[in-house]
Parts: structure tokens; C-alpha cells; sequence
């Protein structure tokens, strides 16, 4: 069939990072076009590829990776920085404003840092049996095979290859392998995703990768399969052992920047709550100057937070494994902490929020990776009488179309 190409006039960039022109049939995105850009492409329903890009924005910059436009790893590299960094932070804006909520936005903070700590790599074998690792296409399941990642920080300059040699005695079939890494200050911590039960032929092979590329731990869905030295953090004046694969903040720096934001915003208070602690981002913090109860559905978060508690100079700490979404805190069971902060996933903590809208508490630090449901939750809280006050956007997910916030509400 012949290729049908049409000729489209980029109005803006979408909150994807896709460019948006506006059609008689409605708007169309095309990936990886710029706003005043005209581009011809091949269209199918709403989605179109670029073939040619006729007229370019002068704002349009040469990508920093050659992989770029193919792996789906990154959709804003081809944008001036100062472009790039305005779009971001009207991600917050646009999402409050469709909320309806009157709030002032902070500048960008750039959370970069030295790069990405952690990473999830895809292994599958492809045709005549190859092995490919890399990331998944834009919108696919296809790995794309990918030999460097520039916003790596430089302990996972060897991921990639360290992935390619522990998938090489699995025999990745038909569906990929996921190789978590996680970059820790006890060196690299390696969970594998995927492979089925682990024979002792190939888990002598994984050790004997580990040992040569002196990997700290490595885990298949979280049981151990070697491990050289403790993979740990330090956070603040305590020492914490994830749990494999567990969340961390993707950057040193964005780590930092969000704990500084919140301590910033909690000020002199003694008792806090921290709802969705993780591993103690921030409760251990916290605890630097105040007494902290920590919640999280993650069993194993809240492990390794109970025996980093017991750190010297830290306040007392009481945890609870709690599923926050099913079964958030009312407000009775807040009545003791003035001072609540929140750190949930993606999909926000609309239940959460609905009971810490009619608790007892005066200030609420919401710290989100997700503008909408932000403001979703953001609206619920001001409907309730609650004020907003300093938002700001922190950007460690460099060329994304992720961006964080830490929001302040208080009464």
C-alpha cells in the first residue's frame, strides 16, 4: 500500500512531549516535532510519524544521544534548554489550572545532577536467536538495542553491559527480562525480573558475573542470588539496606532537593507524619528533629526503615505497614501530627487526602511525580478550606515528560 504522507503545522507540545497540530478532524501528535515546526508525516487516526520535517523550529537543537527518536527513553533532547525548562513547569501550571486551583508556581529547579541512578533494562533475544538489550520503543513493546545512556550517573556506565551478561545464561525468550539497577553507596544492586525458578548452573554463571564485575547484590524477583558487600544509602544520620528493586528518588540530586524542600516546609515541627515513607526519604530526616510515624504498604520498605531507625541522633520513629489506598488514616488517627507530609505514587492519594482535608492538621507538604492527580488532590484539599501555598517544580527526570512537585497547604 502506498504510504499516505500529509503536511501538518505544530501548534504546541503536549503534556507527553508530543508535538499537537490542530486538524479538521481534531488535534493529531506527532512525537519528537516542535511547536511552529512543519512536518510531513504519515497519519494513523490521532498518531502520526514524522517523514520529513519541512520547516524547522529555530529552537530545534541535535539531540545529545544518538539513540534518541528510537529508544523511547527520553521525548524532549531535540528542544533549547530554556524552551524545554519553560514546558516543564507549565505542566504544573496547566494541571492546576484545569483544576481550578489558584496557585503560584515556583522556576524550575534542575535536579539532574550527575544522571539517573537507577534504571529498569529490557533483555529478549530477537531474530536468529540475538541477544538485544536496551529500552522499550515510544508507545511499544519492542526493545531497542542501545549502547550508552548519557543521563546515567556514572556508577551504571556499565549497565548495559553488566545486563547483556547476566541475560546472557538465562536465555531470554519470548517475553524480555527486566534487570532493575539501582546505583547504591555500596556499589550496584541488580534484581531480575522475569526469568522463572533459576537453575544452580545459572546462578554459579550470575555470581561469577557478579563477583568480576564486583556487583554489590544481585536478586531474581527479590531472593538472593549473590551478593558481595551490603548495598546501602546513607540518608541523613542513618544507613538504610533497600529491599531489591525497591523505589528510590532517580537522582542523587533530586533526592536532596525534595528533602530540602520539605524540611524547609516543615519547620519547628515535633511530631510529623509521613504517609507513603518508602524506605525513609524523608521520615529519617525528619526524625533528625522530630518525633515521626511513618506508613507505607511496602513490608519491605518499612523492614529496612525499622532497622535504619535506630540510628544515634534520631527521634523516635513508630512505623506502620498500612495499604494507604484501601485504607487511608481518618482524621481521628491524625490527630496527634500538626504537620503531615505525603509522597505517594503516581496515581496521587485522593482517599488519603479526602480524610487529611477534614483532620486536625494546620500545613500538608504534598511532594507528587504526577501534576494531574496533584491537583486533583490539591483541589479537594482547598475545596475543604485549605490555602495554597508555595508549589515547586523539581526536574530529575531530565528530557521526560515527568516532572515533580512539592506542594504547601496549610489552614
Amino acid at each position: 500500500m502506498k504510504q499516505q504522507i500529509e503536511r501538518l503545522r505544530i501548534e504546541r507540545l503536549g503534556h507527553r512531549g508530543d508535538g499537537i497540530a490542530e486538524t479538521a478532524e481534531g488535534p493529531v501528535y506527532v512525537p519528537y516535532s516542535l511547536p511552529g515546526e512543519t512536518v510531513e508525516v504519515e497519519r494513523k487516526g490521532d498518531r502520526a510519524e514524522i517523514v520529513s520535517i519541512v520547516e524547522p523550529s529555530p529552537d530545534r537543537v541535535e539531540p545529545i544521544c544518538p539513540h534518541f527518536g528510537t529508544c523511547g527513553g527520553c521525548a524532549v533532547q531535540h528542544w533549547r534548554e530554556e524552551n524545554y525548562r519553560a514546558w516543564k513547569r507549565d505542566l504544573a501550571v496547566t494541571a492546576l489550572a484545569q483544576a481550578g486551583v489558584e496557585a503560584a508556581v515556583d522556576d524550575l529547579i534542575d535536579a539532574h545532577g550527575e544522571g539517573r541512578r537507577r534504571a529498569v533494562l529490557h533483555a529478549k533475544r530477537g531474530g536468529r536467536k540475538v541477544l538485544v538489550v536496551g529500552f522499550t520503543g515510544r508507545r511499544s513493546h519492542i526493545v531497542v538495542p542501545i549502547d550508552q545512556c548519557p543521563i546515567f550517573a556514572p556508577p551504571l556506565d556499565r549497565a548495559l553491559a553488566i545486563a547483556w551478561r547476566l541475560a546472557e545464561p538465562l536465555e531470554p525468550g519470548g517475553k524480555p527480562l527486566d534487570l532493575h539497577f539501582t546505583a547504591t553507596d555500596g556499589g550496584l544492586d541488580v534484581d531480575i525480573r522475569g526469568s522463572g525458578p533459576v537453575e544452580p548452573d545459572v546462578a554459579a554463571a550470575l555470581a561469577a558475573v557478579a563477583r568480576e564485575e564486583r556487583l554489590a547484590r544481585v536478586t531474581r524477583h527479590g531472593e538472593l542470588v549473590a551478593q558481595l558487600t551490603e548495598p546501602f544509602l546513607k540518608i541523613g544520620k542513618a544507613t538504610v539496606v533497600p529491599p531489591p528493586g525497591t523505589f528510590l528518588q532517580p537522582t542523587a540530586a533530586g533526592e536532596k532537593a525534595l528533602a530540602d524542600l520539605v524540611l524547609e516546609a516543615v519547620g519547628n515541627a515535633r511530631r510529623i507524619a509521613d504517609l507513603f515513607s518508602g524506605i525513609g526519604t524523608f521520615a529519617l530526616r525528619l526524625a533528625e528533629n522530630a518525633q515521626v510515624l511513618a506508613v507505607d504498604s511496602d513490608e519491605e520498605a518499612i523492614a529496612a526503615l525499622n532497622k535504619a531507625k535506630g540510628a544515634p541522633g534520631l527521634r523516635p520513629i513508630e512505623t506502620v505497614t498500612r495499604d494507604l489506598f484501601r485504607s487511608p488514616l481518618t482524621a481521628g488517627e491524625l490527630v496527634p501530627s500538626k504537620v503531615v507530609v505525603l509522597d505517594p505514587p503516581r496515581q496521587g492519594a485522593e482517599a488519603q487526602t479526602k480524610e487529611l482535608a477534614i483532620s486536625g492538621a494546620t500545613r500538608i507538604v504534598y511532594v507528587s511525580c504526577n501534576p494531574g492527580t496533584f491537583a486533583r488532590d490539591a483541589r479537594i484539599l482547598v475545596d475543604n478550606g485549605w490555602k495554597s501555598g508555595r508549589i515547586v517544580p523539581v526536574d530529575q527526570f531530565r528530557y521526560s515528560d515527568h516532572v515533580e512537585l512539592v506542594g504547601v497547604f496549610d489552614r
